[in-house]
């Protein structure tokens, strides 16, 4: 009898050791990438219920969405009390355009922890998608948790700005270069703050910074021509609206802002040239506009003429 115990330990420690193995093979193949190969092995492990988070976390790396909600569905049915597995899965509804699930799960855990800023700005990225207004209140609850949350930063700072609030937006966005100096997108709502209230000299500065940080589009460069016209910089307000056709050669409005640059700097040739581009792809009435290349034409001693 005794005999026969110690086989059947033998045989249990074996089956748990092999069990084991199995475990450390497919955490390995997570681990280094390999996500299709752990899902196999996971499945070969026999306590599944234990494995079906890291399944989930797995399919998700792969993109099979699905399968990844159905794996962190059964993990919750297996532990109902962990919390991490049902964040990721509330983010994963969100990212497929579940909201409605979503936001019922993430109301469960603030319900749960209250003071997790993530849960509230999470729950406020699903209301902004659904165009519920109560986002703003979400955004400013994760602000409040956490004061160098800067995507939850970025979202009131941003609602700020659009409300023309100007002090607002400046608060907010002090706390976050306070501790991200260059976050790119605070730095382009601090430029935009100072576009907006006119104050030219200092937009210039945070929208030449996005450069200097490898930052480039139309806009920006769109915006600092005009800041540099207004700052009477009008040679560097010429650069950088050249800048800015480059990414769209045919903006009439910008040839026509080159041509009045090139006129203001006494450059009629030029003038004329861009008035003409202008004028030859726009296809709407242009009395202004004519009138501007007339006047560049007389300061030229030329004959007037059609165009």
């Amino acid at each position: 009898m005794n005999r026969f115990l110690i086989v059947i330990f033998i045989l249990f420690c074996f089956k748990t050791e092999a069990q084991t193995s199995v475990l450390i093979v497919a955490d390995s193949l997570f681990a280094n990438g390999n996500y299709s190969k752990a899902i196999e092995t996971y499945k070969t492990y026999n306590n599944r219920e234990e494995v079906y988070h890291k399944m989930a976390k797995a399919y998700k790396a792969i993109g099979n969405y699905d399968q990844a909600l159905l794996y962190y569905e059964n993990s919750i049915k297996a532990y109902p009390d962990n919390i991490l597995v049902k964040y990721e899965y509330a983010k994963l509804l969100s990212k497929t355009k579940k909201f409605e699930k979503a936001s019922s799960v993430f109301n469960q855990l603030i319900v749960i922890d209250s003071l997790n800023p993530n849960y509230h700005y999470e729950l406020g990225l699903i209301l902004e998608t659904q165009q519920d207004s109560l986002s703003i209140v979400e955004y400013k609850k994760s602000f409040q948790l956490d004061s160098e949350h800067q995507k939850a930063i970025y979202k009131v700072a941003k609602y700020m700005l659009q409300k023309r609030k100007h002090d607002s937006v400046d608060y907010y966005l002090d706390f976050g270069l306070k501790t991200y100096e260059n976050n790119l997108e605070l730095i382009s709502l601090k430029a935009q703050n100072y576009y907006w209230q006119h104050e030219y000299e200092e937009a210039i500065f945070y929208f030449e910074k996005l450069i200097i940080l490898g930052e480039s589009s139309q806009f920006i460069h769109e915006k600092l021509s005009f800041s540099y016209s207004e700052a009477y910089q009008p040679e560097k307000s010429i650069e950088h609206i050249l800048i800015a056709l480059k990414y769209d050669p045919k903006n009439t409005t910008n040839l026509f802002i080159l041509g009045q640059l090139y006129e203001d700097v006494k450059n009629y040739t030029l003038a004329e040239q861009y008035y003409k581009i202008a004028i030859a792809i726009d296809d709407v009435p242009l009395d202004y506009e004519y009138s501007r290349l007339g006047r560049v034409l007389n300061f030229q001693k030329k004959i007037s003429r059609s165009y």
